[in-house]
């Protein structure tokens, strides 16, 4: 199996892809990507956005956008049974929940966190774009939670819950009163956060 190459930084989206190549296996290099302007530089010259992640391919072509990256990841390795099978309608909602997390609560987790950039205002309206981004932050968390059973397709794990276990891990607050108000994350949490694979990322992310 050829080797892939990870961008990230320590806790970011690049936890989510990290899970992702230890579930399946597959070799990988993981780069940590500075936050100095000549380090952003540099890396603009493999992904264009400057964002994290990115995931170099075993051909030497680099893709980015998180979710992009995990359906890729899915599809390349169907060996893994990490996502089902491509047409049928449970991997129809498989792309829904990735896209849904994607657009919508890793939105609010940026606008959270990065408020000030949302708001022609700058930081003088960062207090309103935050309280809205947390506002959203858990409706869209309670809504996919309504659905797992109790991981985002059903009965078996996908790709879809480690992206899931990463983005309610940001939410701002305690996780405590998030589990309390949202029951289905507490046991969807404490199931992902057992798994080999995801323990490995969380030791590796911490160091």
């Amino acid at each position: 199996m050829s080797t892939y190459t990870l961008y990230g930084r320590p806790g970011s989206g690049s936890v989510a892809v990290q899970i992702a190549l230890e579930e399946i296996g597959a070799p990988y290099e993981r780069v940590w990507v500075g936050s100095a302007d000549a380090d952003v530089a540099a890396y603009r010259a493999l992904s264009p956005t400057g964002r994290v992640p990115a995931l170099g391919l075993p051909d030497g072509s680099v893709m980015f956008e998180s979710a992009a990256i995990l359906i890729h990841l899915a599809l390349a390795h169907p060996e893994a049974r990490l996502a089902p099978a491509a047409g049928t309608p449970a991997h129809a909602r498989f792309l829904q929940w990735l896209v849904f997390l994607s657009a919508n609560v890793y939105d609010a987790a940026l606008r959270t966190y990065y408020s000030d950039r949302y708001s022609t205002l700058g930081a003088e309206g960062a207090d309103a774009v935050r309280q809205r981004a947390a506002e959203d932050y858990l409706r869209d968390l309670t809504l996919i939670a309504s659905h797992l059973g109790p991981y985002v397709l059903g009965a078996e794990y996908s790709l879809a819950d480690g992206y899931l276990s990463m983005l309610a891990g940001w939410y701002p607050g305690e996780r405590a009163e998030l589990h309390r108000r949202v029951p289905a994350l507490a046991v969807h949490a404490a199931l992902v956060g057992a798994r080999p694979a995801v323990a490995k990322t969380i030791a590796d992310n911490a160091e």
